[in-house]
């Protein structure tokens, strides 16, 4: 069973920024796309990027893309999300998510992956 842990959030002011680390457990994974989504409170979880199992393919949320840069390292079975030029509104619980084993296809929806984090919290002040 793949178990996915996320690390790196905290509190940050406006322009600062931040990375965010998924550590795969549970053998081997590096044979699926991986994504990041949000969940600000009273909302849903929405896409923030995904990337392929090779790396060579990702995509970004209009409302991130030029901020936020995602990556993986094989060698680590960990992904990672470099978040800069924060705002407040980039305030939520940020989650990590992996599809199946040998989905290699980047997916913006959340139904289309099975394996999720317990989440880290990302708070951005003005």
């Amino acid at each position: 069973q793949v178990q996915l842990v996320e690390s790196g959030g905290g509190s940050v002011q406006a322009g600062g920024s931040l990375r965010l680390s998924c550590a795969a457990s549970g053998g081997t994974y590096n044979d699926a796309a991986m994504g990041w989504f949000r969940q600000a409170p009273g909302t849903d979880r929405v896409f923030v990027a995904t990337i392929s199992w090779r790396g060579t393919t990702t995509d970004y949320a209009a409302s991130v893309k030029g901020r936020f840069t995602i990556s993986r390292d094989h060698t680590k079975n960990t992904v990672y999300l470099q978040m800069n030029n924060l705002k407040p509104e980039d305030t939520a619980v940020y989650y990590c998510a992996g599809r199946e084993k040998g989905l290699r296809v980047v997916a913006t929806a959340p139904a289309r992956y099975d394996y999720w984090g317990q989440g880290t919290q990302v708070t951005v002040s003005s």
